[in-house]
């Protein structure tokens, strides 16, 4: 905010004057003495906001590790997405349900991540409160569940707690809420006007005067001064329209959104005769939509500060670090980097998302055939991928065991399938180089092969880029065989069945078992290179027959799981087999 003397006649600089009844026009009277007389003025002259659309706490479930998942973990088809009503909710028999619960700092659409368990209107959370608190009644389950009566409506909800600015999202119903991504619920013809309030600099600045602590609970809220509501809304109405959408394109570019459909990268309208120029015509189109998001944003607080007068006050500019698209290196990376630093960080991360694509099309999770969703419900098998993709153009992998080692020891080592993959979504003709960009992005520096340095990629980054994707979640695990690395594979948990432990033993870790040995007998000299390399693989023969004692303990118990259960729980079960996470 700019802080400006309330009188011009300050005899002392920074020495402000406030009398109690200016105080006193500000709802809750807070000491907010720097706020100037028409700032103070216009909370008299407006609309409350409480009074068009009163912010409300949402549920506490009493039990999230229970009760809530990241949409990711659970099965696919048991997710209810778009239901207008609990009726329909209830009536539909499905388990999950869009749970909107605040997260990060971003403004007009996104963080839809989580889901919560509302089969049968919520039968197993109401049961657990009623256990803990015995003092409510069925009917009357207090501040435990609040608002029921307005789930799954159309609202704007918001992070209570930030840790700089004020951001509001829409969300187009569908939703349950939490008390942590609290909303309110406005008539449909003015709620993209209070998110356009809301997401302008005028609506932190009133924010901050009535609560400086950043968290913005549903009683600030509530008092915000709303002016110019029946003259100004049109005009607003479509900015703020136009603004949704280039945040929403932007959150389902990536596959953590449930709307994801596939990369920008590979999608026509972006397509060159290489990776290295597809990605420079899709960066040039990212900065065009930040510029154009940035334009209409300083359009929308341009009009809402001639609306309250607030013109010799506040600026209509927004920075580019505010502009709250994950397309945008401003916003995305922290801190007080150069231009190349974020050019370079960008790049990296495309081309992470891009191979973590490719991995969801070795498991069947995706298809370069079609898009969105394919294999992601519990136990699916490539008969149900063939069923949805009769005639593809790269197979995903046949028995959902992806090795991961330091050389080409199987057919369906994860560099060879990651090759092919490249084959057929970028053209053969293109492979050597389209390698040798990846390898630039992920690091390379010239002195290894192209194939060498994505393989160690692959060995050493991909799974810790993944469960930084995933939330710390990980729906491909890697089962590593400890610190040596000697057996790595991955597995994609949607598929994972109780027989697959044992085809891993046998198919692969006693294979390779067995190669490493031949590989070490066939070293003839014990001197220098040979004996040193005779060495390391002793160790790591050591290593896999070390793992397998594990391996085989858990491949007789035949282990179960329920993805409704979510990774936490289902991936203890492996513990020892594992990756640590």
């Amino acid at each position: 905010m700019t802080i400006a003397n309330t009188l011009s006649t300050n005899p002392v600089p920074n020495f402000y004057r406030a009398s109690a009844a200016d105080f006193k026009k500000i709802p809750g009277s807070p000491i907010a003495y720097w706020v100037s007389d028409k700032m103070r003025n216009t909370f008299l002259a407006g609309a409350s906001l409480g009074s068009i659309a009163k912010p409300k706490l949402g549920m506490r479930t009493g039990n999230n590790e229970r009760f809530v998942r990241y949409w990711f973990e659970v099965w696919h088809n048991k997710i209810g997405f778009s239901f207008k009503n609990s009726q329909e909710a209830k009536d539909s028999g499905l388990k999950w349900f869009p749970y909107n619960k605040g997260g990060d700092f971003r403004r007009w659409y996104g963080n839809n991540e989580n889901v919560v368990n509302w089969e049968n209107d919520g039968y197993d959370i109401k049961v657990e409160t009623l256990k803990n608190y015995p003092q409510l009644s069925w009917d009357n389950l207090g501040w435990k569940i609040s608002n029921e009566k307005d789930f799954f409506k159309p609202c704007l909800e918001w992070s209570r707690i930030s840790s700089t600015y004020f951001a509001v999202r829409y969300s187009p119903g569908g939703f349950l809420f939490d008390t942590n991504g609290s909303s309110a619920f406005p008539k449909q013809e003015h709620l993209k006007f209070l998110i356009a309030f809301l997401c302008t600099k005028i609506s932190s600045n009133f924010a901050k005067v009535i609560n400086p602590t950043l968290a913005f609970q549903p009683g600030d809220l509530s008092v915000l001064p709303i002016l110019g509501i029946d003259i100004i809304a049109d005009s607003i109405d479509t900015i703020c329209h136009n603004i949704i959408e280039i945040s929403k394109s932007d959150w389902d570019s990536y596959e953590t959104s449930w709307d994801f459909t596939t990369l920008p990268l590979l999608q026509p309208e972006y397509h060159q005769p290489t990776l290295r120029e597809t990605y420079t015509k899709i960066r040039a189109h990212w900065k065009e939509m930040t510029l154009e998001m940035q334009r209409l944003e300083e359009e929308n607080n341009r009009i809402f500060i001639e609306a309250y007068g607030l013109q010799d006050e506040l600026t209509p500019d927004v920075p580019l670090s505010e502009i709250t698209l994950t397309c945008n290196p401003h916003y995305r990376y922290n801190g007080g980097k150069s231009e190349e630093e974020l050019e370079a960080l960008l790049l990296t991360d495309t081309i992470k998302e891009f191979v973590s694509y490719s991995v969801g099309c070795m498991f069947g999770r995706y298809s370069l055939d079609k898009p969105g969703l394919v294999l992601a419900n519990q136990g699916e098998k490539i008969g149900d991928y063939l069923n949805q993709v009769p005639e593809p153009s790269f197979m995903p992998d046949a028995d959902n065991i992806i090795p991961i080692l330091e050389d080409e020891y199987f057919e369906d080592d994860i560099v060879d399938r990651f090759k092919e993959f490249l084959k057929v979504a970028l053209g053969k003709e293109q492979l050597s180089e389209n390698l040798d960009f990846i390898a630039e992005a992920l690091g390379g520096n010239g002195k290894k092969s192209s194939e060498a340095v994505i393989r160690e990629y692959f060995l050493k980054s991909f799974y810790k880029d993944h469960l930084k994707m995933y939330k710390k979640r990980p729906i491909y695990w890697l089962f590593t065989s400890g610190k040596g690395r000697a057996f790595n594979a991955l597995v994609y948990m949607h598929r994972y069945n109780r027989e697959m432990l044992a085809k891993m033993r046998t198919d692969y870790l006693l294979e390779l078992e067995g190669k490493l040995d031949a590989k070490k007998e066939m070293i003839k000299s014990d001197m220098g290179k040979d004996a040193q390399e005779k060495v390391r693989l002793k160790k790591m023969i050591a290593e896999l027959m070390a793992y397998d004692e594990v391996l085989k303990n858990k491949a007789d118990a035949y282990i179960e799981m329920d993805l409704d259960d979510g990774v936490v729980v289902n991936y203890a079960k492996f513990e020892g087999l594992v990756e640590k996470i």
